[in-house]
């Protein structure tokens, strides 16, 4: 008789993104007529740069001729895209990294769920509360026990380093969903932890880019040490507007160790379950990466990301008045406080219903998220000033 995985009985009844678009279908329905404002799903809504689109139509291309068509690619990624990574990590934040260390993908998503197969599931896992949800669903399908680390208004919204033992620790910079982007030394807090314990540290980078502040660490490989005890993981998505071409990368350095492995088996061990499970990215969204590595590529996506930051600049300046408002200074978040303690959810509600805007509930991102909701800066300039007026003129706090 086949049986389930009966840990998916364990996760919450619903994942947080469909249930916002049910709610939000359900209101459109009762009222007709009225304009729904989204600032809710991180999802880009801006043009891919004109340099970018050159790439995926060369990519294209290619496959129109018998002398430059390609099957198949090598699971690991493009070689060349490959280079191209370790370079710009080289030229851009004077990190060195073999191109064999990283590994193309569809997605950081995808990545920061299958990367936590090659780990054994006895494994504790220390998860940032709040947290973008696959981290901490993922974990509980694999039965892993899982602690929170609390993020909160007391600690600036960086979690205190482990008081128990751990073995895996996710952390996201700048953080989903509080825009929180930690310092060099509290990263440096939590690569000395992961030594000391032979804990491994997965890293999401994927919104590394928004941080403008360059005292803030962008990858945790600017840390001393933190090649021993971390996987970084990266995404086109955000960076050059990818989220629905679909590519991301993983970083599994040689001198990685479990408690467990020596130096270069982590790496290994990826490179197996990725030759195991994955075919390799498309080979055209390779050519369009390829075009986003560049120096040309670089610049334009850089003016989308200013334009999304500065859409997160006009949502801080508009909710100060009536919030206590976080984030949106070095990531396209804004973690926003309920007024009068309102349950995160009732105030989705609230909000949907008198300003027919879309946010989302904090609670959903964990248990420290009830009582704050996260705006995104993800959208067209008319709309995001629409929604920040009608904020401003129509929700009752």
């Amino acid at each position: 008789m086949a049986t389930i995985n009966s840990n998916y009985n364990k996760l919450k009844a619903g994942y947080l993104f469909p249930e916002i678009a049910r709610r939000t279908k359900e209101f459109q329905e009762k009222n007709p007529g009225v304009e729904i404002m989204r600032l809710g799903i991180g999802n880009t809504t801006e043009p891919l740069a004109p340099h970018v689109i050159e790439g995926l139509h060369r990519g294209v291309d290619k496959l129109a001729k018998v002398e430059t068509y390609t099957g198949y690619g090598d699971e690991q990624g493009n070689t060349s895209l490959r280079k191209a990574i370790a370079e710009a990590y080289k030229s851009r934040l004077n990190v060195t990294l073999e191109p064999t260390e990283i590994f193309i993908s569809d997605g950081a998503k995808c990545d920061s769920a299958n990367i936590q197969t090659i780990f054994g599931t006895n494994n504790i896992v220390a998860v940032q509360d709040p947290a973008y949800p696959v981290y901490v669903d993922t974990n509980i399908i694999a039965g892993r026990e899982i602690v929170y680390m609390p993020c909160n208004e007391k600690n600036y919204f960086f979690p205190e380093i482990p008081s128990v033992k751990v073995d895996l620790i996710y952390l996201c910079s700048p953080n989903n969903p509080t825009g929180a982007v930690p310092t060099r030394q509290e990263l440096y807090e939590f690569v000395k932890y992961a030594k000391q314990n032979k804990a491994v540290i997965i890293f999401d980078a994927a919104y590394s880019e928004y941080i403008s502040n360059p005292s803030l660490p962008k990858s945790i490989y600017e840390i001393d040490g933190a090649k021993e005890c971390a996987i970084e993981v990266n995404s086109f998505s955000k960076s050059a507007g990818f989220t629905g071409v679909r590519l991301g990368f993983t970083i599994v350095p040689y001198a990685l160790v479990a408690e467990d492995t020596t130096a270069g088996r982590v790496n290994q061990m990826w490179n197996r379950r990725q030759t195991t499970f994955f075919n390799g990215a498309s080979n055209i969204v390779q050519e369009g990466g390829l075009s986003a590595m560049d120096a040309t590529g670089y610049v334009q996506n850089m003016d989308t990301v200013r334009y999304y930051m500065e859409n997160a600049r006009i949502i801080r300046h508009g909710l100060m008045d009536k919030f206590v408002v976080y984030g949106g200074k070095d990531a396209p978040f804004l973690w926003v406080k309920t007024p009068n303690g309102m349950d995160s959810w009732k105030f989705f509600d609230k909000m949907l219903e008198e300003a027919h805007v879309v946010i989302t509930p904090g609670s959903g991102f964990g248990p420290s998220g009830e009582g704050f909701f996260r705006v995104s800066a993800f959208g067209h300039r008319s709309n995001v000033e629409k929604a920040v007026v009608s904020i401003q003129k129509n929700l009752r706090v």
